[in-house]
């Protein structure tokens, strides 16, 4: 406790010096979010998989059941859905819940300033990182959409934190409060539920070379996170007889990947042989496979894995190509759709290409180009930061001196949430857990940069 003081006068000190990025990133987000509630209301927020998010988290709260349509729901998990009741859409508030998501991005905001600071210890580092942050367009964007994104990227970062904390003290505590943080993570999206494995093995990596209890300290970390994803597991065997952490990974299995691997088969699209098999609906699964009305959800979706798995093993090659397809997709999409639609500038002429995997980059960019200039201008602008982003995180990769453990976990991160979103069911949206960690690398090339243009004669 004699250190206290201290430590707190250091972080508001630091505080003070990026306090002009939080200013900035809030400016940002404040005006995208008027501007979007003038011209589009709040239909553009609250489209796509918002509903599925808060109908059981309403359930949970007000009957004590975390159900849809009088079912157990076993595809979302409850962490947003309960944050976004509880902030405003319990009554119906969109305004509200968007600005608790902002104030979520400016947390994440110093978060990644301090992180920045860890690997690349001096202080413009730290400040350019947030800055970077401040004006990346998707965590700008995902403030104002009633998705999980933004509270799941920042509990991340409080995982990561804690992380490089210990690989730079060698404290086990610090993987206790890491472990508590990337749990609530995967209550709020089950894309990190193998994360933890990743990082264990990387702490024993770092406590072997700092500690001698180096199997320990990972167990320290398994020890939180299992137990915690593990109770989820069984309120849904117990309920449902499912099994798993969230059904979401069979559906995207059957109706995505292996119907990806099919409809390449077939020659035909991706969405005639979803309509085949009965999506996006229950009524329409059960249309098309009547044989199914009496199975339980267990069974219909360990038909889905089966089936699905029995595809992918039959086509390994074409899973691997449809897969890394929808990596690439996700990692240099520029994501001009999501502010378009916002401001109600999105073209709805039809002329916007539904799926450029299947109909090409090139002859979706020259279709774009023509038709819709603007639109075409805008993703040019957002490919152009998004490239100089990667350009400058591979400079800073190189540049991190005794911070090596460090950046081997912010590496890993990124290539595990790329790898992860591959696959039909990609989109842009899926980069964003890796923003923040190319943001503070990319602080380090570019500090670096300035660091040899200073030394010049």
């Amino acid at each position: 406790m004699k250190g206290w003081p201290q430590h707190f006068a250091a972080s508001l000190q630091r505080m003070r010096e990026v306090r002009t990025a939080p200013v900035a990133a809030l400016a940002l987000r404040l005006i995208l979010m008027i501007a979007a509630f003038f011209l589009t209301g709040t239909s553009v927020m609250t489209q796509g998989d918002t509903a599925s998010y808060l109908n059981p988290g309403r359930s949970l709260i007000l009957h004590g059941t975390f159900s849809s349509a009088g079912l157990p729901e076993i595809d979302r998990t409850p962490g947003y859905p309960l944050f976004a009741e509880l902030t405003g859409m319990l009554w119906d508030n969109v305004l509200l819940t968007v600005a608790a998501q902002i104030l979520i991005s400016l947390a994440s905001l110093l978060l990644v300033h301090r992180i920045a600071n860890r690997i690349f210890p001096n202080r413009s580092a730290g400040v350019v990182a947030a800055w970077l942050y401040a004006i990346e367009p998707l965590s700008i964007v995902y403030t104002v959409r009633l998705l999980p994104e933004t509270l799941f990227v920042f509990l991340l970062l409080l995982t990561i934190d804690r992380i490089l904390s210990f690989q730079s003290n060698g404290k086990p505590v610090e993987l206790v409060f890491a472990g508590l943080s990337l749990a609530a993570a995967t209550y709020v999206r089950p894309v990190s539920y193998y994360l933890v494995l990743a990082l264990a093995v990387g702490v024993a990596c770092t406590a072997q070379k700092q500690l001698r209890l180096w199997w320990k300290v990972p167990a320290v970390l398994l020890a939180v996170v299992i137990p915690a994803l593990a109770a989820w597991q069984i309120r849904n065997a117990m309920e449902t007889g499912y099994n798993g952490f969230s059904s979401i990974v069979e559906k995207n299995l059957y109706f995505f990947q292996s119907a990806e691997v099919t409809a390449e088969n077939q020659h035909t699209s991706l969405e005639a042989e979803q309509q085949q098999l009965g999506y996006p609906e229950d009524k329409y699964y059960l249309a098309a496979h009547p044989e199914q009305s009496e199975w339980t959800q267990a069974q219909r979706l360990h038909f889905m894995r089966r089936q699905s798995i029995q595809i992918l093993e039959a086509h390994p090659i074409l899973y691997l190509r449809t897969h890394f397809a929808g990596v690439a997709l996700v990692a240099f999409t520029p994501c001009a759709t999501e502010p378009l639609q916002l401001l109600g500038a999105y073209p709805a002429d039809g002329v916007m290409p539904h799926r450029i995997l299947n109909e090409g980059v090139a002859a979706s960019a020259k279709r774009i180009i023509f038709a819709h200039p603007l639109a075409a201008a805008v993703m040019a602008m957002l490919e152009a930061f998004l490239l100089l982003l990667y350009v400058f995180a591979i400079r800073g990769c190189l540049a991190t001196g005794n911070s090596r453990s460090a950046t081997l976990t912010l590496i890993g991160i990124v290539v595990y949430f790329l790898l992860i979103s591959g696959g039909a069911q990609a989109v842009g949206r899926y980069r964003l857990p890796a923003m923040p960690e190319l943001c503070t690398l990319a602080a380090g090339g570019l500090t670096l940069s300035r660091k040899k243009k200073t030394a010049e004669p």
